[in-house]
């Protein structure tokens, strides 16, 4: 009887969806491995380039000084890699806009040396595999010149923030046009510029580790009434009450940033233990449910999770390749939450939380 009530449930349909959860958690089953832990710090940021004409670099130095007394030995950004963006070159009808947005141009410095990214790339991991306690200033420009072929220009600009100020100069694989580039890079306004390299220089890193990824991106659609509708679609689930509650929360903050501690309590807020969930009623929770025929926020959603999950996954093979760092992340703060909920799920991960090191 079971068999023909099974059979007639199926012909007249799918089963209507069941809550089902496993019983595996991985987050649960944290060892402890065998040495020291990967500890994982995780800086929700705004993205610099887009605070106020007036603010002032100088004022990240409270953040710079905690950040320090943490003593993280490897920092990750959000910076595409020097390889996934040789590989999404080679796709240009998908990924000719992102490569554009996102990618740095390294044939200047591959020129220079002779290197393409992939050799590049290996060359860096020779050149550090056998790197010296005391590096000449020739052999730090010949990494950063290394670095900038690789695609790899925060990294690079490690290199040249460690050296002297008489010794930036060209040679070594760099001329003088890869020199003015070092040079602006220096004070371009970017997270990654200002924090993660100045903070690797202060620690005596030798590199960055770029984890952001745009393989999930996808080109507009070519109808110009679509995209339209997306962005509508879009606008409108952002039109919400949390999202002008937190955006009102925010403003004084950002009005304050040129204040003694301004900069500092922003961070604070935007770290804060309430944020992710906040930012997800603002943004993807109300994207999830809106009601285009096309789906449009779940299509958003989607690209959203897909590239957070990968770059974690990017954090994850640097923690597998190098047991016991303490890694910072350094991301955009809409991101944090979901870089956390991620991380806490590998067995062999620690998070910290970064109200502690903010104090």
């Amino acid at each position: 009887m079971g068999g023909v009530v099974a059979a007639l449930s199926l012909a007249g349909g799918a089963a209507p969806a069941q809550d089902y959860h496993p019983i595996f958690h991985p987050e649960t089953l944290k060892g402890p491995p065998v040495g020291r832990p990967n500890e994982v710090l995780v800086l929700g940021t705004p993205h610099l380039s887009g605070l106020p004409e007036d603010f002032d670099p100088a004022t990240l130095t409270p953040l710079l000084d905690r950040l320090t007394d943490w003593r993280p030995t490897g920092i990750a950004t959000e910076d595409m890699s020097g390889l996934q963006c040789a590989a999404l070159r080679r796709y240009p009808s998908r990924y000719a806009g992102t490569v554009e947005a996102y990618c740095f141009d390294p044939a200047p410095a591959g020129r220079a040396i002779g290197l393409d990214v992939p050799a590049a790339n290996a060359e860096a991991e020779r050149l550090l595999a056998g790197w010296p306690a005391a590096p000449s200033p020739a052999q730090r420009r010949r990494l950063a010149a290394v670095f900038l072929a690789a695609g790899e220009p925060n990294s690079a600009l490690v290199q040249w923030l460690r050296l002297p100020a008489v010794e930036h100069h060209a040679g070594d694989g760099l001329d003088a046009t890869l020199v003015a580039a070092l040079d602006a890079r220096r004070v371009l306004r970017n997270e990654s510029s200002l924090i993660a390299a100045v903070l690797a220089a202060r620690l005596g890193l030798e590199r960055l580790w770029s984890v952001d990824d745009h393989s999930a991106d996808t080109p507009d659609s070519p109808d110009p009434a679509e995209r339209k509708a997306y962005q509508a679609a879009i606008e409108r689930a952002w039109d919400n009450p949390a999202n002008r509650a937190r955006v009102a929360a925010e403003a004084p903050l950002r009005r304050g940033l040129s204040q003694p501690g301004g900069l500092l309590a922003y961070y604070r807020f935007l770290n804060s233990f309430e944020m992710p969930l906040q930012a997800y009623r603002a943004d993807f929770g109300a994207a999830l449910i809106e009601p285009s025929p096309q789906q449009f926020g779940r299509g958003y959603v989607g690209y959203w999770e897909t590239r957070n999950l990968r770059m974690v996954a990017n954090i994850r093979d640097v923690l597998g390749r190098y047991p016991g760092m303490r890694m910072l992340a350094i991301v955009g703060a809409s991101h944090k939450g979901y870089y956390e909920a991620y991380l806490s799920q590998m067995h062999d991960v620690r998070l910290v939380d970064l109200q502690v090191v903010l104090r």
